[in-house]
């Protein structure tokens, strides 16, 4: 097939789903066109390594002035901020460029559009090039995580913010639904929030679930025997408000109980652009702060234990699928295991209140035996339910429906 691919952020290796899609879908022998945006040098920069595999990418800058113009223009309208935060009419050019760089004809057998930060390009392609049948995936239902956030975000902006949003998000969530050949997700959770929000949805119209998944070759297993035995680790974008309340809940109402029985316990607290008050709390042998590292890797494969007390989220969490990657026991809370069909004590442990949760981490760090259980046990859930191949396949499949019910 020959698939245009419309991302409005720069896929990497932290990106992991439009990346890993492209490159899997690359190899199962498609032709993509991929067109991006980028807002700083680091995101610029991660272009070479697309251009490595991408048979076509056409990238175009988005300024964060006019992402704050966007905003300003949607304030009175009844878009949500985020449907309108990555437009930019530069890259809705290129769209048609591609499309005139094939001499009018409408050899694109299908368009990809990611997230609710890109649908504005999708709505662009129905209007401009009708023929060519559009795919979004939505990844997560951005109205049920405006849902939670709005009650339990640590901060107050962000509490605010969400508020503002969420009727406008439900509304817009629920029309996008019938604008498109078909909308994906990542998870059962996520789907089942998107379909209550328009209750005369058609079966045809009912999103499909396409999970994310790990690149089995590059999160291995680390050796058992240089694991650090008392340090835990907890992974992910710490300027992501959801993930900043996980750290601060954990510091807050889980490590001293942890403390009490093990006060030699170290924490490492690994991703990009952390906050101040993150940061604040570093700086110390019992407790680090990395900010941005250029591989997560050693940190998943030295640790004893990996943490996602997550109070809220949608879609599936990486951070715990490349925990359980490297073959590290993760301890997690319902919300984060909540679009996975792992089995608690088997493939992780789950706990929700900090009691239990901190026991679960205690009771790990006492028998090594069973962290090495349930670590080999997390790999192997990985390697039967996540790999990019499958995925890749699955959504080519979902390609070729909506290409059949267009002919």
């Amino acid at each position: 097939m020959n698939i245009l691919f419309v991302i409005p952020y720069v896929p990497n290796k932290i990106r992991v789903r439009p990346y890993n899609l492209i490159k899997y879908l690359i190899g199962r022998g498609h032709r993509l066109s991929v067109i991006t945006l980028w807002s700083n040098e680091k995101e610029r920069a991660d272009l070479e390594n697309l251009k490595s595999f991408c048979h076509q990418l056409e990238a175009v800058h988005l300024s964060q002035a006019r992402s704050l113009w966007n905003c300003l223009l949607a304030v009175p309208a009844s878009h949500p901020l985020q449907s309108v935060y990555c437009w930019t009419p530069g890259a809705a050019a290129k769209i048609s460029s591609l499309f005139g760089d094939l001499n009018g004809q409408h050899t694109f057998d299908v368009a990809h559009v990611e997230h609710l930060r890109g649908v504005r390009y999708g709505l662009y392609l129905k209007k401009n090039h009708p023929s060519t049948p559009v795919v979004w995936d939505s990844v997560d239902c951005i109205s049920l995580l405006f849902q939670q956030a709005a009650q339990r975000s640590t901060k107050r902006l962000n509490r605010w913010l969400t508020h503002f949003e969420l009727n406008r998000t439900k509304r817009y969530e629920g029309w996008l639904l019938k604008q498109f050949d078909r909308t994906v997700i990542t998870s059962q959770t996520d789907r089942d929030a998107l379909i209550l929000l328009d209750s005369e949805l058609p079966d045809k119209g009912s999103p499909s679930v396409v999970p994310n998944g790990v690149d089995l070759s590059y999160f291995t297993e680390g050796e058992f025997e240089s694991r650090e035995p008392a340090t835990l680790v907890i992974s992910g974008k710490m300027s992501y408000h959801a993930n900043v309340s996980m750290v601060m809940h954990f510091l807050n109402n889980i490590l001293p109980l942890i403390r009490t029985s093990r006060p030699d316990v170290k924490v490492w607290i690994v991703g990009k652009d952390p906050p101040k008050e993150m940061v604040a709390l570093g700086g110390s042998e019992e407790i680090t702060v990395t900010g941005t590292v250029n591989d997560i890797r050693p940190y998943l494969q030295k640790a004893a234990v990996a943490i996602a007390p997550l109070t809220y989220g949608a879609g599936v969490q990486n951070k715990v699928l490349e925990a359980m990657a490297c073959g590290v026991p993760v301890v997690a809370s319902p919300k984060a295991v909540s679009a996975l069909e792992t089995v608690s004590g088997q493939d992780l442990l789950v706990a929700e209140d900090p009691l239990p949760f901190a026991d679960a981490v205690l009771d790990l760090l006492k028998y090594p035996s069973r962290r090495q259980q349930i670590g080999h046990a997390g790999r192997k859930y990985v390697e039967d339910h996540h790999r990019w191949e499958t995925i890749a396949s699955q959504m080519e499949g979902i390609y070729n429906e909506v290409i059949y019910n267009r002919n």
